[in-house]
């Protein structure tokens, strides 16, 4: 089950469980489209992987599967980020 978290890492804007826009990388590290198209240039900071559209969960199954409440807050240094992803093989 993934644990749907509620925020963008990097802008910490709401993500809520219905959003089109969350994107989520292998290890559920979250961030909204906008960030991973402009600032992360599809990449994770966290693990260097690529994103994927997160899933949205039926509403009906949120009471026996609730959303993560935990907001994970860190924002990017852009320029380590860029330097990081053009160094990588």
């Amino acid at each position: 089950m993934l644990k749907i978290r509620p925020n963008c890492e990097h802008y910490n804007k709401d993500l809520p469980f219905d959003s089109e826009e969350a994107m989520i990388c292998t290890f559920e590290c979250t961030f909204c489209s906008d960030c991973v198209t402009n600032v992360l240039h599809q990449v994770c900071p966290n693990c260097r992987g690529k994103f994927s559209q997160r899933p949205i969960s039926p509403a009906h199954l949120l009471e026996k599967h609730p959303v993560s409440t935990e907001r994970i807050y860190k924002p990017v240094d852009k320029v380590e980020h860029t330097k990081r992803i053009r160094n990588t093989p």
